[in-house]
């Protein structure tokens, strides 16, 4: 029987429609349902997200369960940004995902992002002082963000900063990636 420790905290996830990486989000979506999180994947539109494989293999399709416009202020314990080269990049151009992400960081809670996730956070202007990791790749961009500094390791957590930040470099990093998320949010 799976442990539920996570029952009662909620997990909203933030997409496109297009591009995410199947596994930085399907395998945090499952692992923290199974723990009895609520995780709402909000999205572009209603419309179903699809998923890639290695930002070119097609993968599963999942159902939005909210639009960015619809967000209103519903509260969430934590907020996770899947990466995904094409997903990263139109995440950060939309202005409801951009304020979603200032409002987490003001309100002082946690932020996991993943991969390219980081690139909201870039965009949110909220990753001055903080210490994480990304795909490399994203090096340059988060330390002109004004980040303190980039580690290359599978997870990296940090608290300066006014809010909690959980980053992981790649999928081959999501058992960590969960684990620390599953930690931040039962304080253990």
């Amino acid at each position: 029987m799976t442990e539920r420790r996570l029952e009662g905290r909620s997990v909203l996830a933030l997409v496109t429609n297009y591009g995410v990486e199947q596994d930085e989000l399907l395998v945090p979506l499952g692992q923290l349902r199974d723990g009895g999180a609520d995780v709402t994947v909000a999205a572009v539109s209603t419309d179903p997200v699809q998923t890639l494989q290695g930002d070119k293999d097609p993968g599963e399709s999942v159902d939005p369960d909210v639009p960015f416009e619809a967000l209103g202020a519903a509260p969430h314990d934590l907020l996770l940004l899947p990466g995904g080269t094409l997903n990263a990049d139109q995440l950060r151009l939309q202005t409801a995902a951009v304020d979603t992400v200032k409002a987490f960081a003001a309100s002082g809670r946690p932020v996991a992002a993943i991969c390219h996730g980081p690139w909201a956070l870039v965009e949110a202007d909220v990753l001055r002082g903080k210490t994480l990791t990304s795909y490399p790749s994203l090096r340059t961009d988060v330390t002109n963000a004004g980040a303190k500094a980039w580690l290359d390791e599978p997870v990296v957590g940090d608290r300066a900063g006014g809010y909690p930040l959980i980053t992981s470099r790649t999928p081959k990093d999501l058992d960590a990636f969960v684990t620390a998320i599953r930690e931040h949010l039962t304080g253990s």
